[in-house]
């Protein structure tokens, strides 16, 4: 990242973690001033993963999407896969691609969805990256609060 003559920071962060920097600002006039200041930048990941359409229900169906974001320095094996969860520990796949995720993809939209029995569902999304050449794993996930109902069906 780098902070542009005109004041603004640009760029994306290639890791996680917290960079301290300062920007010091001095006016050469009659008096001369100068001005420090210090910045703390914390990026909590270089991979991410959200939900664009939260899980919900339609009808019969569980379906939303989630967008998942690299801004690493790789590009990435990507697995992703979407469980629906009965109560009784039954798990549906509702959702899976296997795919490489460019570097520099920024909130690429993955939805997923299907049809169920009538139940209580709780929604399991899982993204796992593999770099294979630096041996790296990233690893994210998300799941409904609780379980969402599909009163529709046999």
């Amino acid at each position: 990242m780098r902070l542009e003559d005109y004041g603004l920071l640009r760029g994306e962060p290639t890791a996680a973690g917290e960079f301290r920097f300062t920007v010091s600002v001095a006016e050469t006039g009659r008096p001369e001033t100068a001005v420090q200041k210090g910045f703390v930048l914390k990026i909590i990941s270089a991979f991410t993963l959200n939900w664009k359409d939260p899980a919900h229900v339609n009808g019969n169906r569980i379906e939303g999407s989630a967008t998942i974001t690299n801004t690493t320095p790789d590009d990435i094996d990507l697995t992703f896969i979407v469980l629906a969860v009965e109560g009784n520990g039954r798990a549906t796949a509702i959702g899976y691609q296997h795919f490489r995720l460019r570097r520099g993809t920024i909130a690429q939209e993955l939805p997923f969805g299907d049809t169920l029995p009538r139940g209580g569902y709780v929604v399991h999304v899982d993204a796992v990256g593999e770099v294979v050449p630096k041996k790296l794993i990233y690893r994210e996930r998300m799941q409904t609060h609780g379980p969402l109902q599909v009163n529709v069906g046999p």
